[in-house]
């Protein structure tokens, strides 16, 4: 069993910063992708970003690319989510999402979720 937990939600202005993270813990090892998925008032859940445990490229929808950067910390199984230069349309529930395979784009690919954290953003 995994549990995540997220933290670091809260609100903030057009253009501004916030920074979210994600807490791994319990089999960790048996994980391969970790991801951050984000779902909006009345809207479904949408894939954000995705990073490998093992090493490689991380991957961005493109609504996000270039402003948004997933990390990850080995030392403290924690996978960061760097949010810049945010926009209105950026307000959502985030969720981390931890699979056991190479995961994609769709939430169902994930085994386990956090409990998701708010990003408002004002315009």
């Amino acid at each position: 069993q995994v549990t995540l937990v997220e933290s670091g939600g809260g609100t903030a202005q057009a253009g501004g910063s916030l920074r979210l993270s994600c807490a791994a813990s319990g089999r960790i090892v048996s994980l391969y992708t970790m991801a951050w998925f984000r779902q909006a008032p009345g809207k479904e859940r949408e894939f954000a970003a995705r990073i490998f445990w093992g090493g490689g490229s991380p991957y961005y929808v493109d609504a996000v690319k270039g402003r948004f950067t997933i990390s990850r910390d080995d030392a403290k199984n924690t996978v960061n989510l760097q949010m810049n230069n945010l926009k209105p349309d950026d307000t959502a529930v985030y969720y981390c999402a931890a699979g056991r395979r190479v995961g994609g784009v769709a939430p169902k690919e994930y085994e386990y979720w956090g409990q998701g954290t708010q990003v408002t953003v004002s315009s």
